[in-house]
């Protein structure tokens, strides 16, 4: 391959390869770049383009093998590297006091993540990062998301974007209205998702500290055949604040370096919230059942409940059940104890998956994580993940709000163009009257939102308000 790589780039400059690698957003473009020189991309990167092609074909043994090393020229090496660039505006310059990445640090972060050094991010991965929908619209406090297993992570952090629009910003502490989530400028945007980000970091750095990572031009440390490098994590630098405000000030200047297109921005979020919870404190956070925090699923690592209760409550519980499990349901001793969630935190979780309930494996979430301090919910229905809240903040403090309410709803999808209003009756009548066992599947009956939100309000009745019922 890097024959051919050096035989086709031979009429090309270091300048034109640095304007290339400045205008790459994706395979496509770099495809359409090459074929005006008359160059035909073929090999270079195969990784890339196979794996957002391949999905649900790779297993887990098929995913990131070891890289044989390669003696590549001064071109040759440049060139290799383009279509992981990342635009110059959103690389830190690598003098700006951060502490750069090591060899045993990077190890440990995919161990972490992956349970192996030899696994890297694909392409949907590497893609993704936190944008926002049109300011001043219908939408715009949403972020859009795309599928993946990185989607998870994006709408835990919309949670807590929406936290902040409705409860947090300008110490707001009366209800407000969906309107107010319509009024949103992009320098809104930006210090929502700054707070977002912030606030996760901060609880998982138990308050003390926050660890954030940026990207740089030069690479710490080289190849090494134990470990499969990405031409990403070996330019990280960290910076550590043990201030809050600090932390949200430095995301803030850097906030390109998230929302932006090419950013890597979710994995750099990512790697910035392992390292403020620290590998330590996450090996003690993990029991038994989770030993990493993604797993592989239909060819793509999605994230495990660990990394969601990480988010949402700042320790990598593996369970959603309250407190520490000791005993079976038999009642025998566990030869090790099941880690739960020991507080109520900001942001609640619903879980509801039509599957998992027809195999008796659907779990059973606690109070902790139902009735959270703010009504607002990461949902996670049938394996996808949205966003439930209301802009009341007296809805779970005070039980006479809960006969008659509103909820929206969100999903993260390109395809919806409003947030959808639920209006949700728990006092008048039982979701079920009018209707008889033998009418068929409770599923086909009732979307999975609906069964979602009974997990919370049994036996609700729930109002779609003209929006016609889907999920």
């Amino acid at each position: 391959m890097e024959q051919e790589i050096g035989s086709s780039t031979q009429g090309l400059n270091n300048m034109e390869l640095e304007e290339i690698a400045n205008k790459i957003t994706d395979l496509d473009k770099w495809r359409d770049i090459f074929s005006s020189r008359g160059f035909e991309l073929t090999d270079i990167n195969n990784q890339k383009h196979q794996e957002s092609r391949k999905g649900d074909e790779d297993s887990e043994e098929g995913v990131g093998g070891p890289q044989p090393s390669v003696n590549k020229s001064r071109g040759q090496a440049s060139f290799y590297n383009v279509p992981y660039a990342i635009p110059k505006y959103l690389v830190a310059p690598s003098n700006l006091g951060g502490v750069p990445i090591t060899m045993g640090m990077a190890v440990e972060l995919r161990n972490i993540l992956f349970g192996s050094t030899f696994h890297i991010f694909n392409f949907e991965w590497k893609k993704s990062h936190f944008k926002f929908r049109e300011p001043y619209s219908e939408l715009s406090y949403a972020l859009e998301t795309e599928r993946g297993g990185s989607r998870a992570i994006q709408m835990v952090v919309q949670a807590n974007i929406i936290k902040y629009l409705l409860f947090t910003r300008n110490n707001v502490m009366e209800n407000t209205n969906l309107q107010r989530l319509c009024e949103i400028s992009q320098k809104d945007q930006e210090k929502s998702l700054a707070s977002a980000l912030t606030d996760i970091l901060w609880a998982a750095g138990e308050c003390q500290q926050a660890i954030i990572c940026l990207v740089t031009n030069d690479s710490y440390f080289s190849p090494n055949k134990d470990y499969k490098t990405d031409n990403f994590t070996e330019r990280i630098q960290l910076f550590t604040f043990q201030d809050k405000e600090d932390t949200w000030k430095f995301i803030y200047g850097n906030i390109q370096c998230f929302k932006d297109e090419g950013s890597h921005g979710v994995i750099l979020f990512l790697y910035s919230l392992i390292f403020s919870r620290t590998i330590d404190r996450l090996k003690e956070d993990l029991d038994f059942t989770t030993p990493h925090l993604l797993t592989l699923s239909l060819g793509n690592f999605v994230c495990r409940q660990a990394l969601l209760n990480l988010m949402m409550t700042g320790k990598a519980s593996p369970n959603v059940f309250n407190g520490n499990l000791l005993y079976d349901d038999q009642g025998n001793q566990l030869p090790h104890p099941l880690h739960g969630v020991l507080t109520r935190c900001d942001v609640g979780y619903l879980h509801w998956n039509r599957d998992q309930l027809e195999q008796d494996r659907l779990p059973r979430v606690g109070s902790m994580l139902k009735t959270p301090k703010l009504p607002i919910w990461l949902c996670n229905i049938n394996g996808t993940y949205s966003v439930l809240f209301s802009s009341n903040r007296s809805l779970l403090s005070d039980w006479k709000m809960e006969h008659l309410f509103e909820l929206y709803f969100y999903n993260g999808q390109p395809s919806q163009k409003k947030t959808v209003v639920l209006t949700i009756d728990t006092h008048s009548h039982h979701w079920e009257e009018g209707h008889h066992e033998g009418e068929g599947d409770i599923e086909k009956r009732f979307p999975s939102v609906e069964m979602t939100i009974r997990t919370k309000w049994e036996g609700a009745a729930i109002d779609w308000n003209g929006t016609v019922p889907f999920f």
